[in-house]
């Protein structure tokens, strides 16, 4: 998955908040936003996912990273 089929005309959904950190989620791709990060901000239930790509972006590359991790551990 690349982080333009998540953004291009795309809507994040609120999902949940847990853990210090507002989780939201555009097409089963779920990721956070730190609270340490929305200091002075207003997250709405649902917003343009390009305006969250900074935390989307994130998520993908700790998502590929722990990939490379499962396979170093398999092979």
């Amino acid at each position: 998955m690349n982080i333009k089929e998540l953004i291009i005309n795309k809507t994040a959904k609120f999902a949940y908040c847990t853990d210090g950190a507002l989780w939201y989620e555009v097409d089963g791709f779920r990721f956070p936003v730190p609270f340490a990060e929305t200091v002075g901000a207003c997250f709405m239930p649902e917003h343009k996912a390009v305006n969250l790509m900074r935390w989307i972006r994130k998520q993908l590359e700790e998502v590929e990273s722990q990939k490379g991790v499962q396979m170093k551990v398999i092979s």
